[in-house]
């Protein structure tokens, strides 16, 4: 996954593109990005299926929490589940995190 920063977490434009480390290994990589960020009322059923199976959902979920990403499906966790993280300590987001990927591979 390439994360392009049009906005920046405070609303500013920005133009820079983002190479991170496991990027290459990300399944989303592979698929429509509109999976990804769905429209307001739409699911994100899609994107929670490709994310219980990627094996490096975690690495993505750990860059939405440290980015403040607001937006879309990362890490297998739409933005009101990572806001839910917010505040927990590392092995309570372990433990929200493999509950949230064994629910996804069901889907």
């Amino acid at each position: 996954m390439t994360v392009n920063s049009e906005f920046s977490n405070n609303g500013s434009q920005s133009a820079s593109t983002e190479q991170i480390p496991w990027d290459k290994d990300a399944l989303c990589g592979q698929t429509s990005p509109e999976a990804f960020f769905p429209e307001k009322g739409t699911s994100n059923r899609d994107a929670k299926k490709i994310c219980g199976q990627c094996e490096v959902a975690r690495e993505c979920l750990d860059y939405a929490l440290e980015n403040d990403e607001r937006f879309g499906v990362l890490g297998g966790m739409s933005e009101r589940e990572r806001r839910k993280l917010k505040g927990l300590g590392a092995q309570a987001i372990t433990v929200e995190f493999e509950n949230s990927q064994a629910k996804n591979r069901r889907l």
